[in-house]
């Protein structure tokens, strides 16, 4: 577990999943990429889904940033993108290391609704592929509002990393709390906002801020240890040359401010601190997350 200013932070592993190697690596040719990741016969890399937890010291923010895969998955599709979701994760982080419960969540950063960041936010009220509910219904749920608005009409590059079913409930009036602007004020006291627009638009991480340095949820900015050099980018990026200067930004950030990375898919570790004194960046060491 992290202290970081007024929040004690975890990272939960919601799930397993696998994504084709050439996709999550872009040009990086597979020599260079391959003899770090698990890599399947299909050329499939093994990744995690991982929530980060953040609970105020007073108790009065329970804060979740992204929910993972979610359960609403038919055979087939969970086949082929290897999907082995842990549907009690979040429960069991909170009531273990907090004390708490999913009904105690109040408030939800939604970076962005690709099916494999926020998926968890519903489940199946019932049948599969009918009705959908909240999962935290109490939860106050946060999201950018070009990016709502992109995931409604997606461009034919991303739209299949939208699925209706994750937001048929969010939907309701009310449900959605949204951010606007590039660089929008946070109303979650210690917590304040980067607004990425490589990957998809409007993808919304937090910064918890912290007298020795924060702690930021790169999302998919960078979503593994294994992407921390500045080319090494997702064919899934939007606007890749985007991304490329968000990394850099995000770096002069570590350097100038101690700030440290939590990722949401390397499934080895939550976050790390990282080194900056040769040509690239490392890790100086993992997060105990």
């Amino acid at each position: 577990m992290l202290e970081i200013g007024k929040y004690k932070i975890v990272s939960a592993k919601t799930g397993m999943f696998r994504l084709d190697g050439g996709a999550m690596f872009g040009v990086v040719p597979k020599t260079l990429w391959a003899p770090r990741e698990d890599v399947d016969d299909q050329n499939r890399i093994l990744l995690a889904t991982r929530t980060l937890i953040a609970v105020s010291d007073d108790r009065k923010r329970v804060i979740l940033v992204d929910t993972g895969l979610g359960t609403k998955w038919p055979a087939k599709e969970a086949e082929r993108f290897a999907i082995t979701p842990d549907a009690g994760a979040i429960a069991r982080s909170l009531a273990k290391n907090f004390d708490l419960s999913s009904d105690d969540v109040t408030d939800i950063v939604v970076t962005h609704l690709h099916f494999d960041h926020n998926g968890g936010l519903t489940e199946w009220v019932d049948e599969p592929g009918q009705e959908t509910r909240l999962l935290f219904p109490r939860a106050r749920h946060w999201i950018h509002r070009r990016h709502w608005e992109h995931a409604q009409k997606p461009s034919d590059k991303d739209k299949a990393s939208f699925l209706s079913r994750d937001m048929d409930a969010l939907r309701a009036d009310g449900v959605l709390v949204f951010v606007d602007g590039d660089a929008p004020a946070c109303a979650i006291e210690g917590v304040r906002f980067f607004v990425a627009d490589g990957h998809t638009p409007a993808q919304l991480l937090p910064i918890f801020d912290g007298l020795d340095g924060g702690l930021m949820y790169v999302g998919d900015v960078i979503p593994t240890s294994s992407h921390l050099r500045v080319p090494w980018l997702m064919a899934y990026d939007v606007e890749p040359l985007r991304t490329i200067e968000e990394k850099k930004r995000i770096y002069a950030d570590c350097v100038e401010a101690g700030l440290q990375l939590a990722f949401p898919h390397d499934h080895r570790m939550g976050g790390a601190k990282l080194d900056f004194a040769s040509s690239r960046p490392i890790i100086a060491h993992e997060l105990s997350m």
